[in-house]
């Protein structure tokens, strides 16, 4: 019984030893490796250092060495299927069930890869042809020179039906090698197999263990339909779990002169060579499809903080929240995305071709962080000019928080977009006019001023109003409505219960709080437990007022607000009517029998404000 060799390689590809092994023993860089002091023996200086590009480790005092398997194994005490198992369940994939070996299956995948090393050469020696003229014609004007063609690994598949089949079957090869290879294309009437790639340039693809598993290619004439073709899924090749040039990337970012806290992330096979020739090895590129979770996951093996380099076009805007949509519930310590965004209609290529190596670096000098892509979504999704707009605004941010996984960072973003809530809200616009059929929209009224309130305040009784204690009363029991509508609880005077609405605000604006999960909680902890008792009289009117939990969430906002509205409206006429009595009181005291008959005139008539 045995494990198949590409699903040991899968779980290799997807755990760095260095992340495996530096659990339990302190490894700093030095280099490509990291070096530590010997688990096996008791040492002063470090000989034990551990290879994330060879996927190994290796304690010189002791002599010890393996890879992830063997380390488990050795420190754990575990078989190699525990060891297996337990990586598996850390790599996200499910062991498979225990079969004989299948020797012929591990056959085909040795002869695939070695097959399309052999495509490779022959590619290869196609462009140095003359045949290949066109092609490094065209590579030529992109600036590119032999030595980078060599370096990068490109080729050129010539537009002839079978030259490739027809080369490698004089060396061997079968159809049916070919074709499990993703070399040649057989067609479903029988008919005989042809090249897949044809009149294209040809760029290598290795996956993250150096072995060459795929290829891009781009056309060179108008008339092919696809700009660019990749090579079909395989045995070997799975494209959402492939980046290219990651094995060089990852190798240039380890370099600690790169001064790389990640990759970059680029849109193309010649935009990342373009970075490459700028002196920023550390590029690769999805192979034209967004970045998946795996292709993710690859990337934070080699640095917690990759860039994702788009064009600042529409497209690009959507693409980059596509890729921080699926980062989202990915998200950790040390693990984000940041961004940059070219000028319209610029890519890489064009920035190295027309201002050389300085102005892409510069390019990328300053990426954004993953939230401001989300929080510039969300702001451009529409206007904010009414509460219900901003609801469903500040609704769709805790949406987008709730799918973070991780606790500490989902708070951490938590706080920072109630900050910029806070404001973007303080500078919009609080009235607005409504255009549904020329009729106004209604908006609340002002507040009064906090003078013309505490001139009130004395006048009035040491109990709030039963109106005002609805009010706060339906806040605290739907604490949606407090949290979406604080802006305005904030400027209603509760008298006697102020403190008590402080509390509610406070608790809304804490990291950790939740609608869902209510305020009793939250307020109890600031203290407030028995001014809540004294409100509790006034919760079940509050929530007929409402329209109950049987009413949905906007329509209980709604009435909150036009309850608050006549709340706002009774304490302005109360407040007008104090100044009245003060302006009478004045006319009365100043011995001016004339001016306190005019003053009584007006307030009579309604004038006097």
């Amino acid at each position: 019984m045995a494990i198949p060799d590409g699903f040991i390689d899968e779980i290799k590809t997807r755990i760095r030893p260095s992340e495996l092994i530096g659990r339990t023993v302190a490894l700093k860089r030095q280099g490509r490796e990291f070096a530590g002091l010997s688990p096996f023996k008791k040492e002063r200086t470090p000989s034990f250092f551990v290879n994330d590009e060879k996927g190994f480790y290796h304690c010189f005092a002791s002599q010890e060495h393996g890879d992830i398997f063997t380390w488990l194994q050795k420190t754990q005490g575990l078989s190699f299927m525990e060891a297996v198992e337990a990586l598996a369940r850390e790599a996200g994939l499910d062991v498979p069930k225990s079969e004989p070996a299948d020797p012929e299956r591990e056959a085909r995948r040795k002869r695939s890869l070695d097959w399309i090393e052999a495509a490779q050469a022959w590619f290869a020696r196609q462009l140095a042809s003359p045949a290949g003229g066109h092609a490094r014609a065209y590579l030529e004007s992109r600036g590119l020179t032999a030595d980078d063609m060599a370096r990068f690994e490109l080729g050129f598949a010539p537009d002839q039906r079978r030259g490739l089949t027809q080369a490698l079957m004089q060396k061997g090869a079968s159809v049916r090698d070919l074709a499990e290879a993703g070399l040649v294309i057989e067609p479903e009437d029988g008919g005989e197999a042809y090249d897949r790639f044809r009149g294209r340039i040809t760029f290598a693809i290795r996956d993250p263990r150096r072995r060459m598993v795929a290829f891009g290619a781009r056309a060179l004439s108008k008339d092919q339909r696809a700009k660019y073709l990749n090579s079909p899924e395989t045995a070997l090749f799975h494209k959402g779990s492939t980046l290219y040039r990651y094995p060089e990337a990852r190798t240039a970012a380890s370099d600690p002169k790169s001064g790389a806290s990640g990759l970059i992330v680029a849109e193309g096979y010649m935009d990342v060579i373009a970075f490459s020739r700028a002196g920023m090895g550390h590029a690769v590129a999805p192979l034209g499809t967004a970045l998946t979770e795996n292709q993710m996951a690859l990337l934070w093996r080699a640095g917690g903080e990759p860039v994702i380099c788009l064009d600042g076009d529409a497209a690009g805007q959507r693409a980059a929240a596509l890729a921080a949509e699926r980062a989202l519930p990915l998200l950790a310590p040390g693990k984000t995305l940041r961004f940059v965004f070219l000028p319209d209609g610029a890519d890489p290529d064009d920035l190295l071709r027309d201002k050389g190596p300085e102005a892409l670096r510069e390019a990328v000098a300053r990426p954004r962080p993953l939230i401001d892509v989300l929080w510039e979504r969300e702001v451009q999704a529409g206007p904010l000019d009414d509460p219900d707009r901003r609801a469903a605004f500040r609704k769709r941010l805790r949406a987008m928080c709730a799918r973070i996984s991780d606790p500490d960072v989902r708070a951490e973003y938590r706080a920072e977009l109630d900050a910029r809530l806070d404001a973007l809200f303080a500078r919009a616009p609080r009235r607005r006019s409504g255009t549904g059929r020329g009729a106004q929209a209604w908006t609340p009224p002002a507040a009064p001023s906090r003078d013309l309130v505490e001139s009130v305040r004395k006048s009035r009784p040491e109990r709030a109003s039963p109106l005002a204690r609805q009010v706060l009363a339906g806040a605290i029991e739907f604490p949606e409505i407090a949290f979406s509508e604080a802006e305005t609880l904030a400027e209603l005077d509760f008298g006697p219960l102020d403190s008590l609405r402080d509390a509610v605000l406070d608790a809304c604006l804490d990291p950790a709080f939740a609608p869902e999960d209510g305020l009793g909680a939250q307020l109890a902890a600031r203290g407030m437990t028995g001014v809540l008792a004294r409100l509790s009289a006034d919760r079940a009117a509050a929530r007929a007022a409402l329209g109950g939990s049987e009413a949905d969430a906007s329509s209980r906002a709604e009435a909150w607000r036009r309850l608050s509205a006549t709340y706002m409206e009774q304490v302005a006429h109360d407040v007008r009517k104090a100044e009245d009595r003060a302006r009478i009181e004045d006319a009365f005291n100043s011995d001016d029998p004339d001016a306190f008959k005019s003053c009584l005139a007006a307030v009579r008539r309604g004038k006097m404000r």
